[in-house]
């Protein structure tokens, strides 16, 4: 089930408006497979929340990206490890950026 673009950008704190539309729509026609994943990416976002990560839709690129914001190096490897079970349990492909605690979700992997 496809989550409308106004839902999902509430969902992920934004107030929605015709630009954040517009750049939620690129994001979509750029995610491969978006519409098996957009529930999971939600569900993600709300995992990762307790850990004051979450996810978030990339300023520069046309992926939505997942931000590590936390301080404990333990917490910080519990996040990549809840990233990797997300990943390989939904089959999404995810790339990390270097010297960064940030990953973007490029799609579904077949």
């Amino acid at each position: 089930m496809m989550i409308q673009r106004d839902a999902m950008l509430t969902q992920l704190g934004y107030v929605p408006n015709s630009a954040l539309l517009g750049q939620l729509e690129r994001i979509e026609n750029n995610t491969v497979g978006y519409e098996k994943i957009n529930k999971h990416i939600m569900d993600l976002h709300d995992a990762l929340k307790v850990d004051g990560s979450f996810v978030a839709m990339s300023n520069t690129n046309d992926y939505f990206k997942i931000k590590i914001g936390v301080a404990s190096p333990e917490i910080v490897e519990e996040v990549h490890e809840k990233i990797k079970h997300f990943s390989d349990k939904f089959k999404v492909s995810v790339k990390k950026l270097e010297n960064k605690e940030t990953y973007y979700i490029i799609g579904f992997n077949h």
